[in-house]
């Protein structure tokens, strides 16, 4: 509702503006830092003062005798130099606010099925062993902004990139082909069996180190990558049935944190349905890439950069998207090694130029999974799909690219926006966002409760740090275990009465998931995260079963209220109407200074939307997820200072009660755009 007011405060100065005295400014306004200067102000008039030669104060003690009454303002008034502060009519406000919000938790608003579209790809896991706790991360962001996005009214489509044909699958299957040796048959049989993906964990970490041993080593790897990428022989069929079944677990894994997943994209299609031939094609065509015939390079296609998109000094190379190569501190980049294979770069330009349906080419499609909520995920297919199956959705064609991956990959996403430039798709390039965060760590007190042995001088640091290559790191599904342990134990703790027991089931569910969905959301991007299980599971502090217990204390309320006072039921669901119509003038509970911290409430409760605006504009969940606690935080000050069921006058205990559902409908609202539910009681 806030943000509803505030655009309508910036029209009605707009256009008063341009009546009276026949110019246009831009209009700002930002939120006072104190009741007493009220809820929106404005610095319009500085602005304004320079171009008409006169005194910003004066211009605003103008503005203020004579704009127009604009609906929900009570009153304009002049501070400083030159501030045009405004003020809410409070009862209206809070209102508007009850409808809103009331209409949203009866039908919830759906995507857009129209405009333009917005593509965001997140997760991406290389389908060679189980995901960890930096995928977590990754998988949690990407959702969490796509539900903002939605929220907003923007169409959104959520791809999730397969790269079933790059080097860290081909380490596995050279691991298999070497290592153990296994034949096609029983790799296949081992995909069959749970914890395949923690095989493959072990087993990546154990070819790693093989090939550290002896580098003449890496030739081996450099003819498994060929295979796999011209798809044949018996490595490009191990490769995919190592990756199909991982694929398999990642989205198991997943859906137990509700993330889901329209398409699918694997790097396998991009080759064998010729997108590269036709990317690399155009390269060549434009002079975007040009064959090196001399130095290190000599034999690669390499893409000429401009000095703002080298790679810093201390780049490195990262097992997560596959940019496997160490990155070169030169201007070139290449985009196809010296033995024919495509680097990953070169296949992520041919797989944008298709996502912003610039190739002329597109996928065969075939379902691949029915998420726990029913939402069918696709995936992409070299072939038709069987005459008479389900018609696939149209996929692709994106006004907008977000690509949640890791901080450290900047190089390479600039090197997929250049050479979108470099053929002409300036336009392109500038709406694909690099969606970026920081690495997931574990404090060492987390890291020997999961197991680890941690050497003395590591114990002292703030966090211990985590390697898939090394296999040293968190793997998801035993974190998730772990939370659901911890919170069983509490739940278990608090009502001994709930223990095995479908209900208790349910709220240990909705606490660890809201907890570790928190505790990856409440950190900005660009930070750097150690989780902690302590931290993450406690019911005080900014943690998301301390914004759970908020809700949890509603419904105790609304329950309580409805046992222990009867005889008010009938009074209080009249006096509830009677204020929803405006029969009851709520201005009376809201009135400064007495009703401040009351209004205080009332006006964070109304500023969702407007948080939401600024999380996506910020590209920020964080801001949403702050939000969240200070809607639990001013509630618990509320509810401690202001006793609603024991209050007499009958009006005023109305009053509360709906300020209250108000909190509830909009901390409810707030927490699902962050992926967490509250439980009926904690």
């Amino acid at each position: 509702m806030y943000r509803t007011v505030e655009d309508r405060i910036r029209k009605a100065l707009r256009h008063h503006i341009h009546e009276r005295y026949k110019t246009d400014v831009p209009i700002v306004t930002e939120r006072p830092p104190k009741l007493s200067m009220g809820e929106v102000a404005s610095p319009v008039c500085f602005e304004l003062a320079k171009r008409l030669k006169k005194p910003p104060r004066a211009l605003a003690q103008e503005i203020a005798n004579s704009l127009h009454p604009i609906p929900g303002v009570a009153r304009v008034e002049v501070a400083g130099g030159g501030y045009l502060n405004v003020f809410l009519d409070r009862s209206a406000f809070f209102r508007s606010t009850c409808e809103e919000a009331s209409k949203k938790a009866a039908a919830p608003a759906n995507e857009s099925e129209s405009g333009a579209k917005v593509v965001v790809e997140h997760t991406s896991i290389n389908p060679n062993k189980a995901a960890h706790i930096g995928h977590l991360r990754n998988a949690v962001l990407g959702d969490a902004f796509v539900r903002l996005l939605r929220y907003s009214g923007r169409r959104v489509e959520v791809q999730n990139y397969i790269d079933n044909t790059g080097v860290q699958v081909a380490d596995v299957v050279l691991g298999f082909l070497r290592l153990e040796p296994k034949s096609l048959a029983e790799v296949a049989a081992l995909a069959g069996k749970p914890k395949f993906d923690y095989l493959c964990w072990d087993l990546y970490a154990r070819v790693t180190q093989w090939l550290a041993e002896d580098k003449s080593r890496l030739e081996l790897r450099s003819q498994t990558l060929k295979e796999i990428e011209e798809g044949h022989g018996a490595a490009a069929q191990m490769a995919a049935i190592v990756s199909d079944a991982i694929v398999q677990c990642h989205l198991r894994t997943l859906d137990r944190l509700e993330i889901d997943y329209d398409l699918l994209s694997r790097e396998s299609e991009i080759l064998h349905l010729k997108f590269w031939d036709a990317a690399f094609a155009m390269l060549k065509e434009r002079g975007a890439i040009q064959l090196a015939t001399s130095g290190k390079n000599a034999g690669c296609w390499v893409m000429q950069l401009s000095s703002d998109a080298r790679p810093p000094e201390d780049a490195q190379a990262t097992e997560e998207t596959g940019a496997e190569e160490p990155q070169e501190l030169a201007e070139a980049k290449i985009i196809v090694r010296s033995n024919g294979t495509v680097t990953y770069v070169g296949k992520d330009i041919a797989y944008h130029l298709w996502k912003y349906g610039l190739l002329g080419r597109d996928f065969f499609y075939r379902p691949i999974h029915t998420h726990p909520d029913g939402h069918e995920a696709w995936t992409t297919a070299s072939e038709p799909a069987p005459a008479g199956g389900q018609a696939a959705p149209k996929f692709g064609h994106a006004h907008e690219v977000y690509n949640v991956i890791d901080s450290r990959q900047a190089y390479p996403q600039q090197v997929v926006a250049a050479g979108l430039r470099a053929l002409g798709y300036s336009e392109q390039a500038d709406r694909l966002k690099h969606f970026s965060y920081n690495v997931v760590a574990l404090t060492p007190r987390c890291a020997v409760e999961l197991g680890y042995e941690i050497p003395a001088e590591d114990a002292k640091k703030t966090y211990i740090e985590v390697s898939g290559r090394k296999g040293q790191g968190v793997k998801a599904d035993d974190l998730i275990d772990q939370l659901e342990a911890r919170a069983r134990e509490e739940v278990e703790a608090r009502h001994p009465e709930l223990a095995g027991t479908a209900e208790g089931r349910q709220m240990t569910d909705a606490i660890s998931k809201g907890a570790l969905r928190y505790f990856l959301l409440r950190f900005t991007r660009s930070t750097a995260i150690a989780f902690d299980f302590k931290d993450a599971l406690s019911f005080e502090g900014e943690t998301g079963p301390y914004a759970q217990y908020a809700v949890v204390r509603v419904n105790g309320i609304l329950r309580k209220g409805a046992e222990s006072h009867p005889e008010f039921e009938r009074v209080d669901a009249a006096n509830l109407q009677r204020i929803d119509s405006g029969e009851i003038d709520a201005a009376k509970f809201l009135a400064a200074p007495e009703g401040d911290d009351l209004w205080d409430l009332v006006l964070l409760a109304g500023s969702l939307d407007a948080r939401v605006d600024v999380a996506v504009a910020a590209q920020e969940p964080a801001f949403l997820a702050r939000y969240s606690f200070e809607l639990a935080q001013a509630f618990n000050i509320f509810y401690h200072k202001h006793h609603i069921l024991s209050e007499e006058d009958a009006e005023k205990r109305a009053f509360l009660l709906r300020l209250t559902s108000l909190v509830r409908e909009q901390l409810v609202a707030a927490l699902a755009l962050l992926g967490i539910i509250a439980p009926e009681k904690m």
